[in-house]
């Protein structure tokens, strides 16, 4: 057990919990806690909003086109956070799986728990703006900004005593029947179909759902071929 959010008791996920596909490992993350602890104090997230990558069988994974400096850390033992930067501007952290396939879940949104004055300040990013409580942590980049995680955060391993961690507080109960809810992911331009985001059915705080927009075919000049790292939220 470990202090966890608000002081509560909480158990941190074993290693062997992210040690399974991604399919499996995603809709059991929601109900759980993410928290960061930095000098400036804690913020924690429930998890009520996932995403599930599985690597070489998804071409909306990073990892779909092999190993690169960016996505190294998919291709390392599971329980670890893989962290990137996308658009140019925002932070994605995603939590990887299974060893014998490079998978990973992508954390879209969470509802703050501990350090809402914190994440509040975060997310106002020196504007003079008040962010609503249902805003702060409802998306991949707006959660990672609440809680402060960027690049430096790549590789941490949050099955141990990192400043990041995973937990279940010791009254966690698993959602009924009926309360997770399963639908398309958001932003991919591949394997659109495949309904790999879950969600706590009901909860006010998962992000809103946007269709990716087919992309337009456009003339290229002929030139050697770029690398690249699969679409899963670029």
């Amino acid at each position: 057990m470990s202090p966890g959010p608000a002081g509560r008791p909480a158990k941190r996920l074993a290693r062997a919990f992210f040690n399974r596909p991604a399919l499996q490992v995603a809709p059991e993350l929601l109900g759980c806690v993410l928290w960061h602890d930095t000098p400036e104090g804690r913020v924690a997230a429930e998890i009520v909003e996932v995403e599930a990558y599985a690597g070489h069988t998804d071409p909306a994974s990073h990892a779909f086109r092999g190993r690169t400096a960016r996505n190294a850390v998919m291709f390392g033992p599971p329980g670890h956070a893989y962290v990137y930067f996308t658009y140019g501007m925002h932070f994605c952290v995603n939590l990887v799986c299974a060893h014998d396939g490079p998978s990973a879940v992508l954390l879209r949104a969470g509802r703050i728990t501990e350090g809402a004055a914190l994440a509040g300040r975060r997310r106002a990013a020196g504007r003079d703006v008040v962010v609503p409580e249902r805003n702060l942590a409802r998306g991949p980049a707006t959660l990672c900004q609440a809680l402060d995680i960027d690049l430096a955060l790549d590789g941490a391993d949050v099955c141990t005593d990192s400043p990041l961690q995973v937990g279940r507080p010791a009254d966690w109960t698993a959602p009924p029947a009926g309360g997770i809810s399963a639908g398309p992911r958001v932003g991919i331009s591949q394997a659109q179909d495949r309904p790999w985001r879950f969600w706590l059915t009901g909860e006010r705080h998962v992000s809103a759902y946007k269709a990716a927009k087919p992309r337009r075919a456009a003339a290229k000049p002929v030139a050697a071929r770029g690398r690249r790292d699969g679409t899963m939220h670029r």
